[in-house]
């Protein structure tokens, strides 16, 4: 900075720092700069529209009710609706630590209601909401009278198994209050081996979901007829709820699920609406192309068109 005679005050710096006037800084390296005509638009979509429906036809199709043959393993699972297990509080209502590792037992303070018992105040493991509602119907199958078994381990993640439950912490006062909220548990099996707690206890971001039940361990010949003992115990009708029982193979789009299916042929349907859309308004109201030789890109150094 510099003083001059009259009082008056001068600074100069540097502009760009060395590198500034770069085509890097500049923002003129080579790039794809494609120009969006109504012929690129309306190709685009066509193609999309193109693939995506059979491609939601076939999704459908293969998800679809037909009676074949249910090749083992056939996947059990039970199914809420209308049960909100995405509600804040119901979420917060567990104690992590506590799951984890036994000498944080008392760590209950976000299971409120359920973090200890009545009236001595022992600390409940698992504590807090989630683990209190845990789903306690029982299904048994079989097929021509004769008895067919559930396999109900490693039905939960094995990430869950490992980290998320601990192998030393055991059910202590849990289900001891005088409102029974769900299933009981075995105070002899560690947390880390309770898999349908396990799989109770990673929360659904709806409130319609399924969980997996166990497993069928043998094929189901197509057009037998199961016979189902349910022991209805949870109690959905308080909160207008409802329960559904599926049993599901898995395909090359997993689980019978019509979502995807629905989806490619909701997309693909939009995109031939809308190329149909832009092919009736180019010929009915036809607006003329710029020249791209205007364009930035396409200018001369000295400002003029290429």
């Amino acid at each position: 900075m510099e003083i001059n005679t009259n009082g008056a005050t001068t600074s100069s710096a540097a502009v760009g720092g060395g590198g500034g006037d770069s085509r890097f800084t500049q923002q003129e390296l080579p790039a794809c700069k494609p120009i969006v005509t109504p012929g690129l638009v309306i190709t685009t979509f066509t193609i999309i529209g193109i693939i995506f429906i059979p491609m939601g036809l076939v999704s459908l199709s293969a998800s679809e009710h037909v009676p074949k043959l249910m090749k083992s393993p056939v996947f059990i699972y039970y199914q809420l609706d209308s049960f909100y297990q995405n509600h804040r509080r119901y979420v917060k209502s567990r104690s992590d630590k506590q799951l984890r590792n036994k000498a944080a037992e008392n760590e209950t303070t976000t299971c409120d209601p359920e973090g200890r018992s009545q009236p001595d105040r022992a600390p409940i493991v698992p504590c807090g909401l989630i683990a209190w509602t845990l789903f306690n119907d029982t299904y048994g199958f079989s097929v021509r009278q004769k008895k067919i078994q559930v396999n109900k381990r490693n039905i939960a993640w094995d990430s869950d198994k490992g980290h998320k439950f601990g192998s030393n912490v055991f059910p202590k006062n849990f289900q001891t209050g005088g409102l029974i909220g769900g299933a009981q548990l075995d105070s002899s099996i560690p947390l880390s081996e309770q898999e349908d707690l396990i799989v109770w206890m990673r929360t659904a971001a709806l409130p319609n979901f399924r969980k997996l039940y166990g497993r069928i361990e043998e094929d189901l010949q197509p057009n037998e007829e199961i016979t189902v003992v349910i022991q209805n115990n949870y109690n959905t009708y308080s909160f207008g709820g409802r329960k559904e029982l599926v049993l599901s193979t898995t395909s090359w789009i997993g689980g019978k699920n019509d979502f995807l299916g629905i989806a490619y042929i909701t997309v693909g349907g939009l995109c031939l609406f809308f190329a149909v859309s832009f092919i009736l308004l180019y010929v009915i109201k036809p607006r003329p192309l710029g020249d791209p030789s205007y364009l930035s890109w396409n200018k001369s150094p000295s400002g003029h068109p290429n």
